[in-house]
C-alpha cells in the first residue's frame, strides 16, 4: 500500500465540510483511499456503478436519514446525477439538527459532470480535492524508482505491476476501457475512433503547441470538432492543457496552450513503447520527461497557485511559470540531464517577466547553483518545495 498524500487533506475537509469530493481519473485510486478514511469513520460504502447499490438510493431520503451518524462514500456519483438534490435537502437538513460535517465523501472520475451538477446543487457545501496518479514524492526519492514511475505512469495497477510487459498490458487495457466505455458515456456524439487516433497524435506531439487546424486535417475532420475532442480529454483528466502567460513586455508572444497527456504511462502505451530502453532510443523521450516533470510539480501546487508556460515567437520560452498566491512568480526550465545547463531562450525569457525565483529543474538528486540567480534542482525535491509553500 502506498500511502496518499491527499489522505491528510481529505481528513481535514471532513472536519470543516458536509461533503467532501475527491476528482480523479479512473483507477487512480480514489476507491483504495476513500475506503481507508472511511475503516475508521463506520463508513457506508456504495458504488453506484452497482446495481444492487444503486437499489438502495431508491428511496434516498429514507436510506441516507437512516445512516445520517456515518460517513457515506459515493463511488463514481455521475452514474446517478439526480442525487445532488437530494443530498442538498439532507445536507441543509443535518445542519439544522447540528450534523453539518463530514457527512458525505463523493467520488468522480470526470470533472465535468461533479463540477456543473453540484456547481448547481452544492454550492457552499462541497470542498473539491484532486487525486492524481502516484507521484514521485508518494513513490520514493531515488533515481531508479523516478525512472521505473516515469516509465509505467503513475496508475497505481501500472505502476504496482509485476513487470513492464504486465504494465504496458494493463495499460492498453485502460486505454481501450476509456475508448469503449467512457467516451461514449461522457461523448455521446463523439466517436471513439476518432478520439483513439487524437489521443495517438497528441501523444506524439507531447507537450507542443494546439495546433487545432493541423490536428483536423489529419484527422480530416473540422477545427471546432478537434477542441470539442480535447475538451473532453481535458474534462476526463487524461490531458492537461498549459495556458500561455501573457505579459506586456513589448514582444509577439505565443498565444496557443500546450498540450501534454497527463500521464506519462499512457503517452508510452500508446505509441508502443515497452521499456525504458526502447523510451531512450524513441524520438518522443525528451517531451515524454518534460511531460513527466511539468505534471509532477503542477500537481503539487497548491490552491490558488496556478502554472503556465511563456514562450515569444522570437524563441525565448520557460517551461513551466508557477505564480503563487501574493503573485511571486517561479520560473523553471526542465531538463531530462543530469546537469543543469540553460538555453539562451529561459534567460532572456527570465528579463523579460523578472521571476523572484529561478530554477532548472533536472534527472538527478543533487541541488546546486547554477549561477548567481539560478539553482539546478532534483525533480523530488522542487515538487516538495513547491507543495510546502501552501
Amino acid at each position: 500500500m502506498v500511502p496518499r498524500l491527499l489522505q491528510h487533506d481529505v481528513q481535514d475537509a471532513l472536519l470543516r465540510q458536509s461533503a467532501v469530493a475527491i476528482v480523479g481519473p479512473r483507477q487512480s485510486g480514489k476507491t483504495t483511499l476513500a475506503r481507508q478514511i472511511g475503516e475508521a469513520r463506520n463508513a457506508v460504502y456504495l458504488d453506484l456503478e452497482d446495481r444492487d447499490d444503486r437499489s438502495r438510493l431508491d428511496e434516498a431520503v429514507l436510506f441516507l436519514d437512516g445512516v445520517a451518524d456515518r460517513l457515506v462514500i459515493l463511488d463514481e456519483i455521475h452514474r446517478v446525477p439526480e442525487l445532488f438534490q437530494t443530498l442538498r435537502g439532507v445536507i441543509d437538513r443535518g445542519r439544522l439538527e447540528g450534523n453539518d460535517t463530514g457527512r458525505f465523501l463523493i467520488l468522480g472520475s470526470a470533472s465535468i459532470d461533479l463540477l456543473r451538477q453540484s456547481g448547481e446543487s452544492l454550492a457552499g457545501r462541497i470542498s473539491y480535492l484532486d487525486l492524481t496518479p502516484f507521484s514521485v514524492n508518494e513513490v520514493g526519492d531515488d533515481r531508479a524508482t523516478r525512472e521505473r514511475l516515469w516509465l509505467r505512469g503513475g496508475f497505481p495497477m501500472s505502476y504496482l505491476a509485476t513487470s513492464d510487459a504486465a504494465s504496458l498490458a494493463w495499460r492498453k487495457d485502460f486505454v481501450r476501457t476509456y475508448l469503449e466505455r467512457d467516451i461514449p458515456t461522457f461523448g455521446s456524439r463523439i466517436p471513439a475512433s476518432a478520439i483513439e487516433r487524437l489521443w495517438t497524435m497528441l501523444a506524439h506531439r507531447q507537450g507542443s503547441l494546439l495546433n487545432a487546424s493541423a490536428l483536423a486535417h489529419a484527422l480530416e475532420v473540422s477545427p471546432q470538432s478537434i477542441t470539442r475532442y480535447v475538451d473532453l480529454l481535458v474534462d476526463l483528466l487524461l490531458v492537461r492543457r498549459l495556458p500561455p502567460r501573457h505579459a506586456n513586455v513589448g514582444k509577439r508572444l505565443v498565444k496557443s496552450p500546450k498540450v501534454y497527456i497527463r500521464d506519462s504511462g499512457i503517452v508510452h502505451a500508446l505509441l508502443g513503447i515497452p521499456s525504458a530502453t526502447d523510451l531512450a532510443g524513441h524520438p518522443v523521450v525528451g517531451r515524454s520527461w518534460e511531460g513527466f516533470a511539468v505534471e509532477t510539480l503542477v500537481s503539487a501546487l497548491p490552491w490558488p497557485s496556478f502554472a503556465t508556460f511563456y514562450q515569444t515567437q522570437a524563441g525565448a520560452e520557460i517551461d513551466l511559470v508557477i505564480e503563487h498566491a501574493g503573485g511571486e512568480m517561479w520560473a523553471i526550465e526542465i531538463k531530462r540531464s543530469l546537469s543543469a545547463k540553460v538555453s539562451r531562450g529561459f534567460h532572456q525569457a527570465c528579463e523579460d517577466i523578472q521571476p523572484a525565483r529561478r530554477f532548472v529543474a533536472h534527472a538527478g538528486d543533487d541541488r546546486f547553483p547554477v549561477s548567481s540567480m539560478i539553482e539546478g534542482v532534483g525533480l523530488n525535491e522542487l515538487a516538495q518545495e513547491i507543495r510546502s509553500t501552501r
